[in-house]
């Protein structure tokens, strides 16, 4: 059922100063281009601000320096964008699973759930499993032998934890994502692989989200850690022996190799690479398409993916650069004369 709320009962949530009528009614969030009556919408990238006196939105969320230009109701907060993830929460309208646990989910006699658990249809919890309380399991989601799972789990449909897996409290998991799978293992015997046993787990801190098909590996010996309010994009492949610190975030079709150590409030965007065997101190945000190849010790921002261009400017740099040892060659030749 739609959720709404007066524009006052939002403030009190959120924070902020209202300036407008306190009894208009909002139901959902919009965008300040196609947000409608009952709607609530915000400002906090200047480029959009040129729309703001035309939105039709009955509210918006903005900066005090921004009011003058808004035609309608208005909250004026410090942090528009935080106020509104804070009142998308409230209105979010995703439906909420029912409370119970289905005939045809498998549940093992020996494994533990705790009160007001919701599990779906195909569900198989194996043996030894303990979970805590207000669990969300979607449709056909596997929880293997020995995982210890905290309280206000929520797995989508058709997520996997393998054996002995250890999960924090208000996990979120995304649907195909896998947790515990096999590191990426193995010895070379003459031209032959053979496989070491990856008898480590995997180990998650509270207040995660993890998106969907996402690979978390089990460690070799010891574990792979993820810290607390870490969140990680869909399609991210985090290989054995990880450790990603403390509110990290991790963008989508990044890999990070094993033994990795990334530290605290780093921020990795999309399709990155990450090498093994290195640390990345706190407070580094690494921009897009870069590879990491080596240790980052000082906070900053780092970058190596090179920027789109035409074609004709790509194929007219790519054959200077490898021009670049000739030059060289030159240069020195000049600089010896010179002498």
């Amino acid at each position: 059922m739609p959720k709404s709320f007066t524009l006052q009962a939002l403030v009190d949530q959120i924070g902020g100063e209202l300036q407008g009528d306190p009894n208009t009614t909002i139901h959902s969030m919009g965008t300040l281009e196609g947000a409608s009556s009952g709607q609530l919408s915000f400002l906090s990238n200047s480029k959009y601000k040129t729309v703001l006196s035309e939105t039709k939105a009955s509210a918006v969320i903005l900066k005090a320096d921004d009011a003058e230009h808004c035609q309608v109701d208005k909250i004026i907060h410090s942090d528009p964008y935080v106020a509104f993830a804070k009142a998308a929460q409230l209105l979010d309208s995703t439906p909420v699973q029912a409370a119970g646990i289905s005939p045809l989910a498998s549940v093992h006699e020996t494994a533990t759930i705790g009160s007001n658990a919701s599990i779906a249809a195909g569900v198989v919890i194996d043996k030894n499993v303990r979970i805590g309380d207000n669990a969300r399991i979607g449709a056909n989601s596997y929880i293997g032998e020995e995982a210890q799972i905290g309280d206000d789990l929520h797995l989508r449909a058709n997520v996997t934890l393998y054996h002995r897996v250890d999960i924090g409290n208000r996990v979120s998991i995304h649907s195909g994502t896998v947790i515990g799978s096999d590191g990426f293992g193995y010895a070379n015997d003459k031209g032959t692989w053979v496989k070491i046993p990856q008898t480590g787990t995997v180990v998650i801190g509270d207040d995660c989200e993890i998106g969907a098909n996402t690979c978390i590996d089990r460690g070799a010996l010891d574990n792979t850690i993820i810290g607390r309010d870490v969140i990680i994009d869909n399609l991210v492949q985090i290989a054995h022996n990880v450790t990603i610190g403390d509110h990290s975030c991790i963008c989508g079709g990044t890999g990070i190799a094993g033994s990795a150590n990334i530290g605290k409030y780093v921020v990795v965007a999309g399709t990155c690479v990450i090498n093994g065997h290195i640390d990345i101190c706190d407070k580094v945000q690494i921009t897009g398409f870069s590879m990491v190849t080596k240790s980052i010790t000082e906070p900053g921002v780092y970058s190596s993916g090179m920027p789109v261009q035409s074609n004709r400017d790509w194929q007219r740099n790519t054959v200077r650069l490898r021009q670049i040892d000739k030059l060289v060659d030159r240069v020195k030749t000049l600089e010896n004369l010179q002498k």
